[in-house]
């Protein structure tokens, strides 16, 4: 209750400091708005259901997208974790990949796919398949062998070894991969949409960028960062400090 107290007084006196620089330096609308018609703006999308409709439209490619990311991200993990070519060849390959932004996918994916759903999907899969995939691999490697050599002297191996033991031994990594490709999807998803051609958040904030309209264009940015923060507080950090705990990575709070 006490850190949530914090940072709403933070952002209140954030943009209180933004509204007071807005007066005294006297700043044209054009170049920064203010917080007032920022939130005017909010209010006014939201009440003719526009922003509804960006974001009914941007979760679907973002769900779409992070699903296909998750499901190709642990199979590519996987395959490097456990092959050691594929892990020297196709693991440079994914480690070159990680360094490129996803935005620099978007003419490419324009000219394969069209302006259209699959080259943001395609551009959103890019985005978290590469974070899940690294993640993955990294907690396949890391379990520790003393619990290998325990289940082994128990009759464990091949498969029923993988499943009963390295799996589940990797899930923090896996978890912590989830929370990693859920931002890198999110931020590929805005790259995305700013070339689409139907509702999203990134096709209105383009939309207004083109208009001279620098209040929505604001009023989205602050929708994109209160979705990202809040998904990630209130869902995936808390998914991952329960899983931590439940294996012993982390030491639980005391009452």
């Amino acid at each position: 209750m006490q850190l949530a107290i914090k940072r709403i007084l933070f952002f209140v006196g954030l943009f209180a400091l933004w509204e007071l620089a807005i007066w005294i330096f006297a700043i044209p609308p054009v170049i920064l708005p203010s917080p007032t018609t920022v939130f005017s703006s909010l209010f006014e999308s939201l009440a003719d259901g526009s922003l509804l409709q960006d974001l009914r439209a941007s979760f679907s490619r973002l769900l779409i997208g992070l699903s296909i990311a998750l499901i190709i991200g642990v199979l590519l993990g996987i395959l490097l974790a456990k092959f050691k070519t594929a892990d020297e060849t196709l693991g440079s390959l994914i480690l070159a990949l990680q360094s490129i932004p996803s935005i620099v996918w978007l003419p490419l994916a324009i000219m394969w796919f069209g302006l259209n759903e699959k080259a943001v999907i395609f551009i959103v899969v890019l985005g978290g398949t590469i974070v899940m995939t690294i993640n993955m691999r990294t907690g396949i490697k890391n379990v520790q062998p003393l619990f290998i050599k325990a289940a082994q002297t128990m009759g464990s191996t091949g498969i029923d070894l993988f499943f009963r033991v390295i799996l589940p031994a990797s899930v923090p990594y896996a978890v912590t991969g989830t929370r990693l490709a859920w931002a890198f999807a999110w931020r590929a998803l805005m790259a995305g949409e700013l070339l689409s051609s139907g509702p999203g958040l990134g096709y209105t904030l383009k939309y207004a960028s083109d208009f001279g309209r620098m209040d929505m264009v604001m009023a989205i940015m602050v929708v994109i960062g209160v979705i990202g923060v809040t998904v990630d507080i209130l869902i995936f950090q808390r998914i991952e400090k329960k899983v931590m705990i439940k294996w012993g990575l982390e030491q639980k709070e005391a009452a």
